[in-house]
């Protein structure tokens, strides 16, 4: 297989298999330095290294064990070949992960609590998703003094496809028209919508959030002529495409201008619940409501009245809370709701990119020198 194919193809984690331990011939020299399309990544996303090499940490073990998360002998040989001499370690369950995670230096894999607990050598987990709230309180990254890194930025080019799909679908009522499909109905009118249906150029996209997701999304919907505004909570600096950047204090006085809110931030205790009755009662009445952030971010009851109110014309849910819905919850039944099942990061582009990062930062790992996409685990993101 030619590496150009075998990089792009998605990891599967969850098949069963034997755990294979690798280790490079002795004398194998690895890159010093990134090749051409992780620069190429690097440099297009704005991923950021951490601030210290990792020589410099005392529990620095570059020669492995590294316990690796792949999808064949092919993706561990390409991985193997920027790691030297280090032990690599290959594994395709969870359950092959629990067995070869003591004594290991690093995890590269899903971020998992109970990996993270057992492996009591661990100095690097590097999670292969961009959200680690499922594991950044795990009290053992902090108390062993762990380096964790995630997929930040990575998913930013797919999930804002996704919100362009949601917009476009909602905007111009293309969800109703599909249900009228599935029953072979031919009827042109959406009297029942007929002011929730416009075009895209001028309205106002207001983006919760204006990390790496925020930004491809706000990039986007420039481009189609939207005003766009946004969110953050670190300062109100953000690119030429974003007319304003509100601190987290003024989301409600924003909310009432937007046509449509997108959120795009981190869970993390001060966003959830973020968007509850408050926030709906503040949101510009008739807007529509898009969240591929996380789902506890939003009480889900409180959407579900807004919805039934008007008050939100529609909602584009690519997260939810419960996930996943429990069957005959009301907003499976709900007009001018689209879910999605948390897969809006699913692309084959996504799955390339984050190879690339794992490839890199492995490399960089065993190179000692600093990690990129270095998660802040106070911040939690």
């Amino acid at each position: 297989m030619k590496l150009s194919e075998m990089i792009r193809r998605q990891a599967v984690i969850a098949c069963c298999a034997v755990a294979l331990i690798v280790a490079a011939p002795a004398g194998q020299t690895r890159p010093a330095g990134p090749d051409a399309d992780t620069e190429a990544l690097i440099g297009e996303l704005g991923l950021t290294e951490g601030a210290t090499p990792v020589r410099e940490h005392p529990r620095w073990q570059p020669d492995g064990p590294i316990v690796v998360a792949v999808d064949g002998p092919e993706r561990l040989a390409w991985l193997q070949a920027v790691a030297g001499e280090a032990e690599l370690v290959a594994v395709q369950s969870r359950a092959e992960a629990e067995a070869a995670v003591p004594g290991a230096s690093a995890l590269l894999s899903a971020c998992s609590p109970g990996l993270i607990e057992a492996g009591e050598s661990l100095h690097w987990v590097q999670s292969y998703s961009a959200g680690v709230d499922r594991c950044v309180d795990t009290p053992a990254l902090a108390e062993r003094g762990m380096i964790l890194t995630n997929a930040q930025r990575l998913y930013g080019p797919a999930i804002a496809e996704h919100v362009m799909g949601m917009m476009f679908m909602l905007a111009r009522g293309l969800d109703v028209y599909h249900l009228r499909q599935a029953d072979g109905r031919w009827e042109r009118g959406l009297e029942d919508y007929a002011d929730s249906t416009w075009e895209l150029a001028d309205r106002t996209l207001l983006v919760v959030g204006l990390g790496g997701i925020g930004t491809e999304i706000a990039r986007r919907a420039h481009a189609l002529g939207m005003e766009v505004i946004a969110t953050r909570a670190s300062s109100r600096q953000g690119p030429s495409f974003v007319s304003y950047v509100g601190l987290a204090d003024e989301l409600h006085t924003l909310a009432g201008r937007a046509d449509i809110i997108v959120n795009a931030t981190p869970l993390v205790p001060a966003t959830e619940d973020l968007f509850d009755a408050e926030f709906f009662a503040a949101a510009k009445p008739g807007s529509y409501f898009i969240n591929i952030g996380r789902g506890g971010s939003v009480v889900t009851e409180d959407l579900v009245a807004a919805l039934e109110s008007g008050r939100i014309a529609g909602a584009g849910l690519d997260v939810t809370d419960p996930e996943p819905l429990p069957e005959g919850h009301p907003l499976w039944r709900m007009p001018r709701v689209i879910i999605t099942p948390h897969i809006s990061a699913r692309t084959e582009g996504s799955s390339e990119r984050r190879w690339l990062l794992v490839r890199e930062n492995l490399r960089r790992y065993v190179a000692g020198e600093p990690l990129l996409s270095v998660v802040d685990i106070e911040k939690g993101y």
